[in-house]
């Protein structure tokens, strides 16, 4: 059962520190933009896998100070039909994945496009090979842990008063609105991509396929991001242009970075 340090738990990583994002985080890191638009990625980045990390190890120590079984918490590997569901989805990710990124890699009118649906998001994407070494580890780091948060520990906290499945919708919600500096559109996609993980989980009994997914996603999207725009750098011009038209949100893990994701 749940006790006050958990739901405190929760509270910090969903509530409080979303809120310091929204009127501290990201509000400095358009300033720094700015001026200096790479840094200023690179140290979003670092931020956010040192943070989320940090989150991570502290739920990890509340949960084996509680003696509990990681078995309950989602880390146990599906069995029977749900390891081939999972191998599939995995799979299949793979293959959009590598299409997409051949795609853009061999046709400009891709790149040309995948810069404009971008929009203000390109000033977190990578522009460089050293950008996108960086990146891969905040995909990483956002596969981990925001499942870990978000479709693990928050949906354990809340379930007994809510059910699985209210707790699941809820957490849901409160990633995608983590989402609010890509605009409405955002945090649509990623209640959808949120949904489709917390789905995975459902289905497959374990949080690892979901984590996979999660990371693949995110470094699929990096990946895309770089090749379009490595041949067209983000300018400090372009940076400010594209930050005026976001609106104040969220930052958080390799924003998927996000959003970099769900």
């Amino acid at each position: 059962m749940p006790t006050l340090i958990d739901l405190l738990y929760v509270a910090l990583f969903a509530v409080a520190l979303p809120l310091f994002d929204y009127l501290v985080s990201w509000p400095a890191f358009q300033r720094r933009s700015q001026a200096e638009p790479a840094r200023a990625r690179r140290r979003l980045w670092i931020a956010n896998i040192v943070s989320l990390w940090a989150l991570v190890a502290a739920g990890a120590a509340l949960w084996l100070f509680n003696d509990r079984s990681w078995a309950s918490f989602g880390f146990s590997a599906p069995e029977g039909w749900r390891w081939w569901i999972s191998i599939a989805l995995i799979l299949l990710l793979v293959a959009y994945c590598a299409l997409s990124v051949a795609s853009v890699a061999s046709n400009p009118a891709a790149r040309a496009s995948v810069r404009a649906q971008f929009g203000g998001t390109a000033a977190v994407m990578p522009c460089t090979a050293t950008e996108m070494i960086l990146f891969a580890a905040a995909a990483l780091t956002a596969g981990f842990c925001e499942e870990f948060l978000f479709r693990g520990y928050f949906i354990w906290v809340l379930a007994p008063w809510l059910g699985w499945w209210g707790a699941a919708a809820l957490s849901i919600l409160i990633f995608a609105g983590a989402h609010a500096y890509q605009g409405w559109s955002g945090v649509l996609r990623t209640g959808i991509v949120a949904t489709m993980f917390t789905l995975t989980i459902a289905i497959c009994g374990s949080l690892w396929p979901a984590i996979v997914l999660h990371f693949l996603l995110d470094l699929g999207m990096g990946i895309v991001a770089w090749l379009a725009l490595r041949q067209a750098p983000v300018t400090t011009g372009e940076v400010e242009a594209r930050l005026a038209d976001l609106p104040p949100g969220q930052l958080n893990a390799a924003q998927d970075v996000r959003r970099i994701s769900p």
